[in-house]
């Protein structure tokens, strides 16, 4: 039992330890949720505005809330990221290595932010949007996390491919037509802007093709 223990025990270290960044900025986020937990209800909601990539913020000071926005999430729940960071973050980061990793995370927070943004100001310009929309609170980390489930669709072979970007698209998209705001563009947005990443995934291994790697029974690596 003692064993197995161990042995348990070394591959979470191990797995924890070849994706640093994702759970560095785990720990960051346990960190700043632990802080919210003690503020005020009404200091909370005016601290997070001051940090949120709404477009007042975004017109005073744009690279401050860009990164300030990344490490904060609006609610106070922790656990859920954790489970998320764990099955999708902490996978591409060990495929891609922590530079592509990362540069497709800041791509899909950073580019859907602006797309989403802008989109709102010309919905406010043109009277589609009431102009208090323009302060809305907007922190949290879920628009580069669209972009890091997207673009593990190319660690994935054919046939399997097809069905999970189909489920991706299909989660992200639904909001769309179900009744759309500007979160759900923005969430949309990034999961184009993760498969636009295509080419940081270039020369990454896949998993095997199920034709190939279970033909005569021999398994080919990937």
């Amino acid at each position: 039992m003692r064993r197995h223990l161990r042995k348990a025990a070394h591959t979470v270290r191990v797995w924890i330890r070849t994706a640093p960044g994702t759970y560095l900025w785990l720990a960051a986020l346990f960190v700043t949720t632990v802080a919210l937990h003690h503020m005020s209800p009404q200091f909370q909601e005016e601290f997070l505005r001051r940090r949120s990539t709404n477009l007042d913020q975004l017109a005073d000071n744009p690279l401050r809330v860009l990164i300030a926005s990344a490490f904060w999430i609006d609610g106070g729940a922790w656990l859920p990221y954790a489970a998320l960071y764990t099955v999708f973050h902490a996978p591409a980061e060990h495929w891609l290595g922590t530079l592509r990793w990362l540069g497709t995370a800041v791509a899909a927070h950073v580019g859907a932010t602006l797309i989403s943004e802008g989109i709102l100001s010309w919905a406010i310009h043109t009277g589609h949007a009431h102009e208090a929309a323009s302060d809305t609170l907007d922190v949290g980390v879920s628009y580069a996390l669209a972009g890091v489930v997207a673009v593990l669709t190319y660690r994935i072979a054919p046939p399997w491919r097809y069905p999970y970007v189909g489920a991706v698209l299909i989660f992200y998209g639904v909001p769309l037509i179900a009744g759309p705001d500007f979160t759900d563009i923005g969430h949309f947005t990034a999961v184009l802007i993760g498969l636009a990443c295509y080419p940081l995934t270039r020369g990454r291994p896949r998993t095997p093709d199920l034709d190939t790697s279970t033909k005569s029974g021999v398994r080919t690596p990937s």
